[in-house]
């Protein structure tokens, strides 16, 4: 029971009192008796916070990143020890690469049981100590306010990212006094550029012909796209995102040019090493973005490098930057928007008029594609669907066509990991639709992406998420296949997949199904999955020959055995 005697509370009821004080509104979960107590305690509370129960912990975990990617708000998850935190590592990996607040929590072995190696024991501060940024145990019931509280703010301040904190489970019966307080909310405290690091930048700026500036991080928000739009119209400077930040900026902006992601645009990398000045705003700059450090050199670029991060401790940890500057995405927006412009903005509507063509060039598909047409699907898609639709999706080559010729102009309608975590797209997409259940929501998903996470279709079809899904299907590990092909040429091995009959899967969840081997038939089948109550998911079976959005595997394959030859 939540309360047992008169004057007191248990632990388990204070913590939800704690997260009640956090302004936590929804909680996602895979139930476990290690917890027991927080469920009952959670009862009492099913008018203010709602609970999604998940299928498989990854799924929850993940679910609970893309919520704080689309809210601002920590994503906060529950989940039994042992086995239950081990599933759950992966969406705290990807909310630490992601720079996404997190709060997951815990059930672990009684007090009394520990160190031996009682049942699902494991020590969870030693395993999580990598992947989070604080890891914790709370063994006296009377501090969960104090842990609590710093779990939030730890989340939130600085670069973002999750926090681990394991709950004994005698410690969560244990009685407390009522007065005990649930603590004051935790809020972010962003630095803030100073007076003369606005100036180096202002002089940095007005001795540039060709700046460039990249956006990207844990921290945006639309208003800080607002003024990040503002202060490049005023100052003529091109806009990029890093990997799988595409939203951040409206894609149909004219000063927008484009994303480096994985296997970037050659038109981008040209005008990167054509630029004189490099601004990155919010992205750590890792190696993804800069394709294993080579787009920029490391340690020190050839163009001069502005690099604003909340992190100081990232500030020269792989890039030396002309100009560091520790601030966060917010304050520095507003400084960077009450900047006069420079004499030298006039003169770069040319650099600016250039980058955008080349973006605009890349984003037209191209003709006599054989067999199925992802280009042409994606952007079918685009027209069918609300210009503010949320698309999620995993890792694998089929996210390349997503990203090439799907137009992001809304901010927050990308979810996708740019840790490269399989299986993300089908529970983000499930948070997505709790969170914003007026909008549209799609996920598109590879066949071996799909499978890691198609459990949670049950949790999409309970909680009434309606979503259109896609699967593409090429019977192959895609990516692997790709460099299995450019590193050991006909040699396949471990990368092809015998896979179900993904259509009548979704109708064995209650959803439509559909399967189509060719363009002509995906209208058809689009209109009538959109048209359906409950949503539904359509299979595109594609050719793995197919490969990615710019290569076939006969080419990858031709020109690795001409190197070898």
């Amino acid at each position: 029971m939540s309360e047992s005697v008169q004057g007191t509370r248990s632990g388990a009821k204070l913590l939800v009192d704690c997260l009640e004080r956090q302004g936590v509104d929804r909680i996602f979960c895979v139930p476990g008796e290690s917890y027991l107590a927080v469920l009952d305690a959670l009862v009492d509370q099913r008018d203010k916070m709602d609970l999604v129960v998940c299928r498989q912990e990854g799924g929850a975990s993940n679910m609970a990143d893309a919520y704080a990617k689309l809210t601002g708000k920590p994503g906060v998850c529950f989940v039994t020890r042992g086995p239950g935190a081990t599933n759950a590592s992966i969406g705290v990996h990807t909310a630490f690469q992601d720079s996404t607040p997190m709060v997951l929590f815990i059930g672990q072995v009684a007090r009394g049981f520990r160190d031996r190696e009682g049942f699902q024991e494991v020590d969870l501060e030693a395993m999580f100590r990598p992947l989070a940024k604080w890891t914790a145990r709370i063994d006296d019931a009377r501090r969960l306010p104090e842990y609590v509280h710093r779990a939030f703010q730890t989340a939130l301040s600085g670069r973002p990212g999750p926090v681990v904190l394991s709950l004994p489970e005698d410690m969560l019966t244990d009685l407390v006094d009522a007065s005990t307080g649930a603590g004051k909310r935790a809020h972010p405290v962003p630095s803030a550029p100073t007076a003369d690091a606005l100036e180096h930048y202002a002089t940095l700026l007005s001795r540039a012909k060709r700046p460039l500036m990249i956006v990207g991080g844990g921290e945006w928000s639309r208003q800080v796209g607002d003024d990040v739009l503002a202060h490049a119209e005023a100052q003529q400077i091109p806009l990029c995102a890093s990997l799988r930040c595409q939203d951040f900026i409206p894609n149909s902006h004219p000063l927008y040019a484009g994303h480096f992601g994985i296997g970037a645009e050659p038109s981008l990398t040209k005008h990167l090493q054509e630029a004189d000045l490099v601004i990155v705003l919010g992205a750590r700059l890792g190696e993804m973005t800069t394709a294993g450090y080579t787009l920029l050199e490391a340690p020190q670029p050839r163009q001069a490098l502005i690099h604003i991060y909340p992190e100081p401790s990232e500030l020269g940890r792989v890039y030396q930057a002309d100009l560091p500057i520790n601030a966060g995405a917010a304050p520095m927006a507003r400084a960077l928007r009450a900047l006069a412009p420079s004499e030298a903005a006039v003169d770069r509507a040319d650099w600016c008029q250039s980058l955008r063509a080349d973006y605009e060039a890349s984003c037209v598909a191209p003709d006599g594609v054989p067999g199925v047409d992802l280009a042409a699907i994606v952007q079918q898609l685009q027209k069918a669907l609300p210009a503010d639709t949320i698309v999620s999706n995993g890792a694998g080559n089929y996210t390349g066509w997503i990203h090439k010729y799907w137009s992001f102009d809304s901010f927050r309608s990308q979810l996708a990991p740019t840790s490269g975590a399989m299986g993300y797209g089908v529970p983000a997409a499930v948070a997505a639709k709790l969170t914003y259940p007026d909008r549209s929501v799609l996920s598109v998903s590879g066949d071996g992406c799909f499978l890691m996470n198609a459990q949670e279709l049950a949790t999409a079809v309970q909680y009434g998420a309606r979503i259109l899904f896609i699967v593409v299907n090429n019977n192959a590990f895609g990516t692997i296949r790709l460099h299995q092909e450019r590193e050991y040429p006909t040699r396949v091995s471990g990368t092809t997949l015998l896979n179900p009959d993904f259509a009548a899967l979704a109708r064995a969840f209650g959803l439509a199904g559909e399967r189509v081997t060719d363009n002509a038939s995906f209208g058809e089948a689009l209109n009538r999955v959109l048209a359906n109550p409950v949503g539904g998911l359509i299979e595109i079976v594609t050719d793995v020959e197919n490969l990615s959005a710019r290569s076939t595997l006969s080419s990858v394959r031709n020109a690795a055995l001409a190197r070898q030859a």
